[in-house]
């Protein structure tokens, strides 16, 4: 399973390069334009359609949006100068 977990890094260093090296026709580049209100705004979105998805008992479509609301947190994360550390060491300390 970590080995799987290594994508949420790759994905991180995507976002972190395109706010560094801006992407013509880039979607990440695009919310980081737009600022935070937009991103908090996609991050709802997900959210919501993570929670239709599983009201609707469907694996598939679960696992889409929670991999869409990962992407848009991963990007609210970069934004806000949070790295997957930061998140891991919040969680450990409420184990």
């Amino acid at each position: 399973m970590s080995e799987n977990l290594n994508v949420l890094k790759e994905v991180y260093d995507v976002v972190v390069d395109r706010k560094a090296n801006p992407k013509e026709g880039s979607y990440t580049n695009y919310l980081l334009g737009k600022g935070i209100d937009k991103i908090c705004k996609k991050v709802g979105e997900e959210a919501a359609e993570v929670i239709i998805a599983s009201k609707n008992n469907s694996f598939e479509e679960t696992r889409y949006e929670i991999a869409d609301l990962l992407y848009h947190l991963t990007v609210l994360m970069v934004n806000q100068g949070l790295t997957w550390d930061d998140i891991c060491q919040e969680l450990e300390k409420r184990r």
